[in-house]
């Protein structure tokens, strides 16, 4: 019996093979384990298990973040997902109390999630997003493939999905939702930064909410030293 595909889902598996065959061992699938990231590894998973993924532990997260990583892992059988950390001499030096994402969540996440991403992604040409038009004003225009701010190139395959190609997808494919899914949180980040959305709210309104923030800063253009 012949598999049926929606169109985003034939399209996204075919840049996925496309992207993974232009990069052979050089590309890696980077995933929070969030709300919608199962779709993402489900794919992925669906075309080669063994592909590099990388989670960014900032030592901030839910534990029900770490537990859904180890679920999925297991239901989709990947083999090789990197756990990375934040650098502890960086830590002790500039957020020696763990209290920096109050004063300074740039630095925060640059040191918790920005540094450490782009060490673990050294021996890569590519890497696979899950990011959405949907998703924010900023990401409205993304393209299928694109240039990092790395040199690196970065792959979305997921977007031109809307929140039902999402749920669709969940659905047709038996994925466990994120636990804290249904307890409000839409966009799940570190706990110190991550809030229950209000009816009416985009998905990503609880993310750094009240501070003007609303990207981590691995998409950004890194700072250049003087």
């Amino acid at each position: 019996m012949l598999e049926t595909l929606t169109r985003h889902e034939a399209e996204a598996l075919d840049l996925l093979r496309t992207s993974i065959a232009a990069h052979p061992g050089r590309v890696a699938l980077v995933s929070s384990f969030g709300t919608e990231s199962a779709a993402l590894l489900d794919l992925v998973a669906r075309i080669d298990r063994t592909l590099p993924v990388i989670f960014l532990d900032t030592g901030k997260l839910f534990p029900d973040t770490i537990a859904y990583r180890n679920a999925l892992i297991t239901r989709l059988r990947l083999s090789d997902v990197r756990t990375i950390r934040p650098d502890p001499a960086h830590l002790a030096s500039f957020d020696p109390n763990g209290t920096l994402f109050a004063r300074d969540p740039d630095l925060c996440c640059t040191l918790r999630k920005t540094m450490p991403l782009d060490d673990a992604l050294l021996p890569f040409e590519a890497w696979i997003s899950g990011r959405k038009h949907t998703q924010s004003d900023s990401r409205a225009t993304l393209q299928a493939t694109e240039t990092g701010p790395d040199g690196r190139i970065i792959v979305n395959p997921l977007r031109a999905w809307t929140q039902t190609d999402i749920e669709t997808y969940f659905a047709s494919r038996n994925l466990p939702h994120h636990p804290l899914q249904a307890d409000g949180f839409a966009s799940i980040g570190c706990h110190t930064c991550t809030r229950r959305i209000q009816p009416g709210e985009p998905p990503r309104a609880g993310r750094w909410s009240g501070t003007g923030k609303i990207e981590c800063g691995i998409f950004l253009p890194r700072p250049v030293a003087a």
